[in-house]
């Protein structure tokens, strides 16, 4: 587990976020036919299971979560460890093969319960250049979408979570703080975080998102250990991260980027946004940071394929 102030390692994007007011968080059948008989070979039956079928597609693969913390906390997966994937049930490392050069890009798309106002009057918390740039790149994402921005952009956000390149998780409902002195941003009622948990995925739901993986973020990067045991009922794995962007509220792109080729290692998550206001060369950036990090090596992947390893 990281402390916050680990977490937001930059001194311009703390000032930035307080200053904003928080408004963003550190912000076909794939089975083949069966193989026909010989004439001479009587085909063998079965009573009891059925002929395979032509039409009959796999089973869609659960992601993997990690298992509750201590006195059944919500678990928090910040990156892949060294020495390879997570063991199953989320503790220590698996086979310790050596480390694997992948990496996960994800996008916080940000926006509060309140902003409606603002972006009725034309303030865009949306990004399309970049998702559509990741789709050029042919990069796999993760999104931490909340359920407000899912209400605001309803298009987008099925777009994006019909999209098998992406996968959309929880960054809450109203991109309240889940712990007091987070950036300035209003505080979510313990009792009240499962349900804005949940607000969210409904949300997600109204929206027609079909890629929901059962992972949340925290606003502003923010919990405690009161706040992860009042999210236990949500049943979600906090993802948090080790390569901070710096992204929000940058005007220079080469900054971003290289900020970001300095911290990847393997198994590295990196936090960006997808928030044009708020993060305006991030589309810039990624399209110097693809191409750097495939040159050296690596790999492109999603929350889900970093956590299972």
């Amino acid at each position: 587990m990281i402390t916050t102030a680990r977490k937001w390692k930059t001194t311009a994007l703390t000032v930035a976020a307080v200053l904003l007011g928080g408004v963003l968080a550190g912000c076909g059948d794939t089975t083949p036919a069966p193989t026909a008989l010989a004439p001479s070979s009587p085909a063998p039956s079965s009573p009891t299971t059925p002929a395979p079928s032509a039409t009959t597609s796999p089973a869609p693969k659960k992601p993997p979560t990690m298992a509750p913390g201590p006195a059944g906390r919500t678990p928090v997966f910040e990156r892949r460890p060294a020495g390879g994937a997570p063991a199953a049930g989320g503790g220590g490392t698996a086979g310790g093969a050596a480390a694997e050069k992948v990496v996960a890009l994800t996008f916080d798309a940000d926006m509060t319960a309140d902003q409606g106002p603002r972006a009725a009057a034309g303030e865009r918390f949306d990004n399309p250049e970049l998702i559509a740039l990741l789709r050029r790149l042919k990069v796999p994402s993760t999104v931490f979408m909340t359920g407000r921005w899912a209400e605001e952009y309803p298009a987008q956000a099925k777009g994006i979570g019909t999209d098998d390149l992406f996968e959309v998780a929880n960054h809450s409902y109203s991109h309240h703080a889940f712990t007091a002195d987070c950036y300035g941003l209003p505080v979510v009622a313990k009792e009240s975080m499962a349900r804005d948990v949940e607000r969210a995925f409904s949300a997600f739901r109204e929206a027609g998102v079909r890629n929901v993986v059962p992972y949340f973020r925290f606003p502003g990067g923010c919990y405690d250990d009161a706040a992860l045991g009042a999210l236990a009922p949500a049943n979600v794995t906090a993802v948090q991260w080790d390569v901070v962007s710096g992204d929000a509220f940058a005007t220079d792109a080469g900054a971003v980027a290289e900020q970001v080729l300095d911290g990847v290692r393997p198994g590295s998550l990196v936090v960006l946004h997808c928030t044009r206001s708020a993060a305006p060369v991030t589309a810039e950036a990624i399209s110097r940071i693809v191409p750097e990090l495939r040159k050296r090596g690596y790999r492109f992947v999603k929350v889900s394929e970093l956590m299972e390893g």
